[in-house]
């Protein structure tokens, strides 16, 4: 069985993954921060690398 692997995420796929809203994510880009994304014909995408990287970027680590 074939199993499809995802490489790019729409805005709103990383929207839910974050617990964020869309609009949020317009925000960041419209301040130009926030992870790196593709305009393509006039819609946003986002690298799944490029998000998995923002993420470790952001982490945090406790003093535990």
């Amino acid at each position: 069985m074939h199993q499809e692997v995802i490489v790019h995420l729409t805005p709103a796929h990383l929207a839910r993954r974050w617990f964020v809203s869309v609009g949020h994510l317009a925000n960041l880009r419209s301040n130009g921060i926030g992870p790196a994304y593709l305009k393509l014909g006039g819609h946003v995408l986002y690298r799944l690398a490029d998000i998995e990287s923002y993420e470790q970027r952001s982490r945090v680590g406790t003093k535990a």
